[in-house]
C-alpha cells in the first residue's frame, strides 16, 4: 500500500469539511423548514438540537475517522470494526458507503438543474414567466414530466419556450457528474480541498452580495406594507412559543442538524481519515459546524423565505415554501425577474446553489473511493471510473421516473432515515461499547482547545438517549404508513396508485445495492485473512 493521502493544510480542510456540510440543504431545506415549522419558534428548538445533537455527534465522527484512518480504514466498514470487535461490525460499517453513494445519485441530479438555470437565467431563457404557475411548469417540463398543460389561461400565453425533452436535463446532469468524477481522480488534497479553496471563498462571496440585495429590498409595492422584508426576517426570528410544545417541530429541527452537518452519513469519518493521530479534531471540527451554521442560519436564513415574503406575502410564501424546489428553482426565479439586475441576481443564485452541491457531492463520493483504494487496492483514477460508472445506472431510473417517485424514494430511505439509524447505532457503540473513557481520549487527543467536560456526559447519555426517541418514533410512527404506501410523511396524501409499482423499484434497487456492497465488504474481508 502506497504512502497515505493527507489534507494539504488546515484551511484546506476545514473548507472541505465546511463544504462537505454547506450544501443545498442550507438554502433549500432551511428555510422550507422554517416555514413549515412556525418560523422563529423552529429556531429554539434547533438551536437546541444542534447544541445537544449537532456538535457531540460532529465530534464522535471526526473521532471515529481519525481513528481508522491512522489504522488505515477511511470508510466505515474498517472503522466500525476498529471500534467493535465483531464480525457484525464492519456490515454495520456498510451504511456509511450504501447513504453517501444512494444520496450522491440523487444530489448529482439536483446538482445539475443549479448549474442549468445558472445558464438559464444569464440568457434570460425564462423571461416573461413573472408569475410563479408558469416558473413552475418550465421546471416541470425541464425534468420530463408527463400530462403538462402548457397552454393553460396564466401558463401557456407567457412568451416563453417550455422543454419538450428531458434531454436538456440530461445533458447538464453529465456534464455535472463528469466534473465531480475528474475531481476527486485528483485525489483528497489535488482535488477536494483545491476545489474547496475555490468554491468555498466563492460561494460566501455570492451569498452575501445576494443577502445585500434582499434586505435592501425594503417593501416592493407600498400598497402592500405586509408584503416586506421586514415582515419576512420577522417570520424567521420571532418565536411563536406554542409551536414550541409540538413534537414535529422538535422533530423537524432534529432532522435539519442531522442532514444540514451531514451526520450518520459516513463523509466526515472519511475526510476525518486523512489526519494524523495528533492532529486536532475538537477545534476543526466546531469550527466546521460554526461555518454552517453561519451559511443556514445568517445566510440561508435571510435569502429565500424574507425575499418570498416580500413579493408574496407570508401567507402565500407559507403555502409556496411547502416544496424547497418550487422556493428555488420557481419562486426565486419569479421574483427575480421583477428586481433591477434579475439576471445578474439570479445567476449568483444558482451559482451559489451550485458550489454548495458540488462541495457536499464531492464529500458523499469520496467513502466509495477510499474503500475501493484502501479494501480493493484500486488507484484513485480507476475507483474514480467505478465510482462514476455506478452513480450513472443508479442515477439513470432517478432521471427518467422522477415524477413517479424514484427521488423522494431514494432521499426518504438514504438521506432521512438512514441518516438517524446510523447515528445511533454508531453513538452507542462509540459511547458504550468502546468505551467513553477511549472514546474521550480519541476525542481530545492533540486538541487546540480544552473540549468542556460536560460534553463527556452528553455524549455518554443525552445524545444516545435522543437519537433513541427520534429513532423509535420514525421506527414506529413514520415508517409503518410509509411502507404500507398509505399518507405519510413522504405522501401526505397517499402515493398515486400507478406510481405504486415505481415505488417499490426504488426500494428494491436501495435493497440490492446494500446486499452487493455487504458482498463487496465480505469479499474484501476474506481476501485480507487469506493474505495475512
Amino acid at each position: 500500500m502506497g504512502e497515505r493521502e493527507r489534507w494539504g493544510t488546515r484551511v484546506g480542510l476545514i473548507l472541505a469539511m465546511a463544504g462537505n456540510a454547506v450544501g443545498l440543504g442550507n438554502f433549500l431545506r432551511f428555510p422550507v423548514q422554517a416555514a413549515s415549522n412556525g418560523g422563529g419558534a423552529f429556531m429554539i428548538p434547533y438551536f437546541i438540537c444542534f447544541l445537544l445533537l449537532g456538535i457531540p455527534m460532529m465530534w464522535v465522527e471526526w473521532s471515529i475517522g481519525r481513528h481508522g484512518g491512522v489504522r488505515n480504514h477511511s470508510s466505515t466498514p474498517g472503522m466500525m470494526e476498529r471500534i467493535w470487535d465483531h464480525p457484525a461490525a464492519k456490515y454495520i460499517g456498510v451504511m456509511g458507503l450504501w447513504g453517501p453513494l444512494v444520496v450522491m445519485t440523487y444530489y448529482t441530479y439536483i446538482e445539475s438543474w443549479s448549474l442549468g438555470y445558472t445558464f438559464f437565467t444569464g440568457l434570460g431563457s425564462y423571461w416573461g414567466a413573472a408569475e410563479f404557475e408558469p416558473m413552475v411548469a418550465f421546471l416541470r417540463s425541464y425534468h420530463g414530466y408527463s400530462g403538462l398543460d402548457l397552454t393553460a389561461p396564466g401558463v401557456g400565453d407567457v412568451g416563453i419556450t417550455y422543454f419538450t425533452s428531458i434531454l436538456p436535463a440530461y445533458a447538464f446532469f453529465i456534464i455535472t457528474l463528469v466534473v465531480n468524477i475528474w475531481i476527486l481522480s485528483k485525489g483528497v488534497s489535488g482535488g477536494i480541498e483545491t476545489i474547496a479553496k475555490i468554491a468555498m471563498p466563492t460561494l460566501f462571496v455570492f451569498a452575501i452580495v445576494l443577502v445585500i440585495r434582499v434586505l435592501t429590498l425594503g417593501t416592493p409595492d407600498p400598497a402592500l406594507p405586509d408584503y416586506s422584508i421586514a415582515t419576512g426576517m420577522g417570520f424567521v426570528w420571532n418565536p411563536v412559543p406554542a409551536a414550541l410544545t409540538s413534537s414535529s417541530v422538535w422533530l423537524a429541527a432534529a432532522g435539519q442538524v442531522f442532514f444540514t452537518l451531514s451526520l450518520g452519513l459516513g463523509s466526515i469519518h472519511c475526510y476525518a481519515s486523512y489526519l494524523r493521530e495528533k492532529d486536532d479534531i475538537a477545534l476543526t471540527g466546531l469550527t466546521t459546524a460554526a461555518t454552517n451554521e453561519f451559511a443556514e442560519v445568517v445566510l440561508g436564513g435571510t435569502l429565500a423565505i424574507p425575499a418570498a415574503v416580500a413579493f408574496f406575502g407570508l401567507e402565500r410564501t407559507q403555502e409556496l415554501a411547502g416544496n424547497g424546489f418550487d422556493l428555488a428553482f420557481a419562486v426565486m426565479p419569479t421574483l427575480f425577474q421583477q428586481i433591477p439586475g434579475g439576471q445578474l441576481f439570479g445567476s449568483l443564485w444558482f451559482g451559489l446553489l451550485f458550489f454548495a452541491g458540488i462541495t457536499s457531492s464531492l464529500a458523499m463520493g469520496q467513502p466509495v473511493m477510499a474503500f475501493l483504494q484502501d479494501e480493493y487496492g484500486m488507484t484513485r483514477q480507476r475507483a474514480a471510473i467505478v465510482l462514476g460508472g455506478i452513480v450513472f445506472a443508479l442515477c439513470q431510473p432517478v432521471i427518467l421516473f422522477n415524477q413517479q417517485g424514484f427521488l423522494g424514494e431514494f432521499d426518504f430511505w438514504a438521506g432521512t432515515f438512514g441518516l438517524v439509524l446510523l447515528a445511533t447505532i454508531e453513538i452507542i457503540l462509540f459511547a458504550w461499547v468502546f468505551g467513553m473513557d477511549k472514546g474521550w481520549q480519541a476525542l481530545t487527543a492533540g486538541a487546540d482547545m480544552k473540549v468542556p467536560i460536560v460534553f463527556r456526559y452528553i455524549i455518554q447519555f443525552v445524545t444516545p438517549a435522543m437519537l433513541l426517541v427520534i429513532l423509535g418514533t420514525w421506527l414506529f410512527g413514520t415508517l409503518p404508513p410509509v411502507l404500507a404506501n398509505e399518507p405519510s410523511a413522504l405522501y401526505p396524501t397517499g402515493p398515486v396508485p400507478e406510481y405504486i409499482p415505481f415505488i417499490n423499484a426504488a426500494r428494491l434497487t436501495m435493497l440490492a445495492l446494500f446486499v452487493g456492497l455487504c458482498g463487496m465488504v465480505a469479499y474484501a474481508w476474506r481476501n485480507r485473512s487469506l493474505e495475512a
